[in-house]
């Protein structure tokens, strides 16, 4: 049987494959504990005998209604549409990796694209504030600041940096803090690139303001712990956060 704890990392195409096949001998073990041949169980399932042939070598996954049959004709109590669910979803997670890989070279290339003394540098000017902010390193202040600045919902700036919404949590999480990961702290330069003179304002605003509670900021749950914001010192010169 085939889980997610079978994929330690990652999940790559090959990997992908593996699982798949391990789902076909799954489907062949039970079919022959049954006693029932490749064109018995395709007469069962409205399917052809090539069709069950070809899963059963990792050649095709097929459609769940296939699966929900099988598990039916025999008796295997759900354990195949289970696996099979199982192995959808890490295609899922794997399409959503390589859509995230596609969209962050697509602001690399944007970002090479951009001349040096853009206003989407990474030393953010921000009018009215009398400073420039550098982000030397992502934590979970600064990481808190730029959605708030974006004004966005956790789930919303998990979507606009392509990771599950568990990700921000973490990242936001007073208790459990851990540094994002180096993908991961270009992708949060890149949003502060992007975004807007007035968001680009908010966010170097934040970062001035005296500590605030975690439950200040939209979308936070109602724990009511207060974050470690800190206050800035100003000077004549560019400012390094961290």
């Amino acid at each position: 049987m085939i889980g997610t704890d079978a994929v330690p990392g990652p999940v790559t195409s090959e990997q992908i494959r593996d699982l798949q096949k391990a789902l076909g001998r799954q489907l062949a073990h039970w079919r022959k504990a049954a006693g029932m041949t490749q064109a018995a169980l395709a007469r069962r399932t409205a399917y052809s005998r090539s069709s069950v042939a070809n899963v059963e070598i990792g050649r095709n996954a097929i459609t769940r209604g296939f699966w929900e049959r099988a598990d039916r004709e025999l008796r295997t109590q759900g354990s195949l549409v289970d696996a099979f669910d199982t192995l959808q979803e890490l295609v899922a997670m794997l399409r959503r990796h390589r859509a995230w890989v596609a969209e962050h070279e697509r602001l690399l290339r944007h970002q090479a694209a951009v001349p040096p003394n853009s206003p989407t540098s990474l030393m953010t000017a921000t009018p009215g504030c009398g400073c420039t902010v550098t982000i030397a390193r992502w934590r979970e202040r600064e990481v808190l600041a730029l959605r708030e600045a974006l004004r966005l919902s956790p789930g919303a700036f998990a979507e606009r940096l392509r990771v599950p919404p568990s990700i921000i949590a973490t990242w936001e999480d007073r208790g459990q803090p851990e540094l994002p990961s180096l993908p991961m702290q270009a992708a949060l330069d890149d949003l502060l690139k992007l975004a807007d003179q007035d968001a680009r304002t908010r966010f170097a605003r934040i970062l001035q303001m005296p500590p605030m509670r975690s439950t200040d900021h939209a979308g936070a749950p109602p724990t009511g712990r207060p974050s470690k914001v800190t206050p800035l010192h100003r000077s004549a010169g560019p400012q390094a956060l961290r």
